[in-house]
């Protein structure tokens, strides 16, 4: 006797997957899924969905940090079209944050806080996102005055990185195509 496979029951409730996108780079990007979704058979489903897209060229997952990687031809496929594939399988895009404490969410607060009084009393001219990394360049060229080359406790050349890099983190400074 022929066996008809269950179809989906419409009293079933459905259940999303909740998923943050941690990179966007052209032709790449870096999605996050939640811990509680974070089984096998979801994430593959998911990859094997994506591969046959005609835009996406190769999806790589990593099922233990729930990490999956897309890359795609940033020329025939957009950003949007990728995001909208995504939400017809059922991924929802969300704060997908684990573990905050009422103290972390406190300090964040306080920096979001502190930011917008910064950003108002300078009329929109500086932010904490300029003034954290240039306090910074500013006491690396400080200790390579005074200290030189000098190896021991904090160089200048690693305050000097911490510089650039938070810039480039909290400007999300992307290469453009000219």
């Amino acid at each position: 006797m022929l066996q008809i496979p269950d179809k989906t029951n419409l009293n079933t409730p459905f259940n999303p997957i909740a998923t943050k996108i941690v990179s966007d780079t052209p032709g790449r990007l870096r999605l996050r899924i939640a811990p509680e979704n974070r089984q096998a058979e979801k994430i593959q489903h998911i990859a094997n969905f994506l591969t046959a897209q005609p835009h996406i060229t190769q999806v790589r997952t990593n099922i233990h940090h729930g990490s999956i990687l897309i890359n795609h031809d940033a020329q025939t496929g957009t950003l949007a079209e990728i995001l909208a594939t995504l939400r017809d399988i059922g991924v929802i895009f969300a704060d997908i944050s684990q573990g905050k404490t009422e103290a972390a969410t406190g300090i964040s607060h306080a920096v979001i806080d502190l930011n917008q009084r910064v950003e108002r009393a300078t009329d929109g001219t500086v932010d904490l996102r300029f003034l954290f990394p240039f306090g910074l360049s500013v006491f690396a060229m400080r200790q390579l005055m005074i200290k030189g080359l000098q190896l021991e406790v904090i160089p200048w050349y690693v305050l000097a990185w911490y510089a650039f890099d938070s810039f480039l983190k909290l400007n999300n400074v992307v290469a453009s195509d000219k």
